[in-house]
């Protein structure tokens, strides 16, 4: 299949086959850095080589070629406050020009997409995201998690940590119970409260406590509940 093959090659060429020497002196030297090029021709031929077929080298040019544009645009246009943003980019668009690739040979077909048992996932899983983690937080918002006078305890995370935890957790949760491996919820269940509740226990507050329990029972409970429907 092409698109493995590619995807492979990618992941060869993008992360294993590219020391960070490479990255922080394409960061710098941005087009002017010579390992922009190294970096380009490594992924045109590892395409080569996994797609094992000479006839096809118009498709590892394809690739190095729109390595080559989309890498370029990435260094030209990223600084400190969007490297992570680009990234993403970049990553998706490479995945993009694969996907691209595999629909000219007709391994994906509008009918993939059509499927409904996909459809239905795809739609579970986007409701498990943000809509879920709004539901959530609409459903505690009659209670305060901290109370007043607990002005001396430590409340310092990460910014938006909690909503990204939620939402891979109801995930994670979904996936077991759609592959039929129910263990993986009590896992995870297991693993949350040994790392969460022993920060809560420290806290010695029960109003907080109770918030955080009600939340992770909520989150649990609507990924099992959607699990269950799709099945």
């Amino acid at each position: 299949m092409i698109f493995i093959k590619l995807i492979l090659a990618h992941l060869f060429g993008d992360f294993i086959l590219q020391p960070n020497s490479w990255v922080a002196d394409k960061e710098n030297r941005k087009l002017k850095s010579k390992y922009l090029y190294f970096h380009v021709l490594i992924h045109a031929v590892l395409s080569l080589i996994f797609l094992w077929d000479l006839k096809l080298w118009w498709v590892a040019a394809l690739v190095g070629i729109s390595h080559f544009i989309i890498d370029a645009c990435k260094l030209t246009f990223q600084n400190a406050k969007t490297k992570k943003n680009w990234f993403f980019i970049d990553q998706f668009l490479h995945i993009l020009v694969i996907a691209g690739v595999s629909f000219y040979f007709n391994e994906f077909t509008i009918e993939f997409f059509k499927n409904q048992e996909f459809l239905k996932i795809v739609m579970a899983a986007l409701f498990l995201t943000t809509p879920a983690s709004i539901f959530i937080k609409i459903l505690l918002s009659s209670w305060t998690p901290v109370p007043e006078t607990a002005g001396n305890i430590q409340t310092e995370s990460l910014s938006s940590a909690g909503k990204y935890i939620g939402i891979l957790e109801r995930l994670l949760v979904f996936t077991f119970i759609v592959v039929d491996h129910w263990e993986g919820v009590g896992f995870m269940v297991a693993a949350k409260s040994v790392f969460r509740f022993s920060d809560l226990a420290q806290a010695k507050q029960r109003k907080l406590t109770e918030y955080v329990l009600i939340g992770t029972l909520l989150s649990f409970g609507m990924a099992v509940l959607t699990g269950i429907l799709i099945k």
